[in-house]
């Protein structure tokens, strides 16, 4: 298991600041983030590390010497937007986008993609499944044929007032990951696990581990503090950010001991990325620096 990190939090460093941060710290991986250059959409969103769509040989052959040089695995890259987007336009555009970061995976020897299934929150789990058939058979096809594993983050994405109710990722939770995997039954379609997104929805997050081994390939590592009063105050049915926050590994809910212990159980190899999203580290670079080298310091005595 490589400790790695996920490089959206550093969204104004380049590739070469992104790798040499990671390798000063002493992270082994990086997930590096693919999005289309240009304005972001959302927090974290809008990151680009490696631009697929001018990525020839040059660069290729750059990126896999400079992260050789700096001891550094490329785990995955990782693109997340809404492929199941009730906006045809906008879900061309995304389709498009994500098929060349498919590509770019295969170009590059990395092979694998973290990605959302997406969703349309105003239409039902079941309805969402039926489109879910229709838009990614074509997607998975691609994968298959160059090889390259998708990891489906399990995170549901209905955080803000634009998201609410419904929320744009349909992969929440095991029932569905069940649907999912026997729609399309392919070892190139898989889990990006993320045990906060589970204990956010107060599900255990670690029983999933072995339930689903072999799907899972890759590894978030985002805690999640959850303020008991403020549910009291708002209920559950209001967007989650008004009772709940991101942090840093150590500083939320999740048993970080007996979640590595699990993917021990399981001989997980793959590369576990940790996923800064905490705001109280946000208020400067020096910050930001703190919350992802803290966030090594606690996640190393497990690794």
């Amino acid at each position: 298991m490589k400790l790695g990190l996920h490089s959206a939090i550093l969204a104004n460093s380049t590739f070469e600041e992104v790798i040499d941060h990671a390798s000063k710290l002493g992270y082994k991986a990086v997930e590096l983030v693919c999005w289309p250059v240009g304005k972001a959409n959302r927090r974290y969103a809008g990151v680009t590390h490696i631009d697929v769509a001018q990525l020839d040989n040059d660069k290729i052959v750059h990126i896999n010497q400079y992260c050789a040089k700096k001891n550094i695995e490329i785990a995955a890259l990782g693109y997340y937007p809404n492929p199941l987007d009730p906006n045809l336009d906008s879900q061309k555009m995304v389709i498009d986008h994500l098929k060349l970061v498919i590509k770019a995976a295969a170009k590059l020897g990395i092979y694998k993609v973290c990605t959302f299934i997406g969703k349309d929150k105003n239409k039902t789990i079941e309805e969402n499944l039926e489109i879910f058939k229709t838009i990614w058979k074509p997607i998975i096809q691609l994968a298959e044929a160059e090889k390259v594993w998708i990891g489906i983050e399990n995170c549901p994405m209905y955080f803000t007032n634009d998201e609410w109710p419904g929320g744009l990722n349909l992969a929440s939770s095991p029932y569905v990951w069940r649907e999912m995997f026997r729609i399309f039954d392919s070892e190139y379609f898989g889990l990006a696990y993320d045990p906060s997104h589970l204990h956010l929805q107060r599900m255990d997050y670690i029983e999933p581990i072995y339930s689903f081994k072999d799907k899972i390939k890759h590894v978030h590592l985002k805690d999640i503090k959850v303020y008991p009063e403020k549910i009291n105050e708002y209920g559950i049915f209001t967007a989650p950010l008004n009772y709940m926050s991101p942090k840093i590994p150590g500083l939320g809910g999740i048993d970080w001991g007996s979640f590595t212990s699990a993917l021990y159980d399981i001989n997980y190899t793959g590369a576990a990325c940790v996923e800064v999203e905490d705001k109280a580290f946000e208020g400067s670079f020096e910050s930001v620096a703190d919350a992802i080298a803290l966030s090594y310091r606690h996640m190393n005595q497990f690794m």
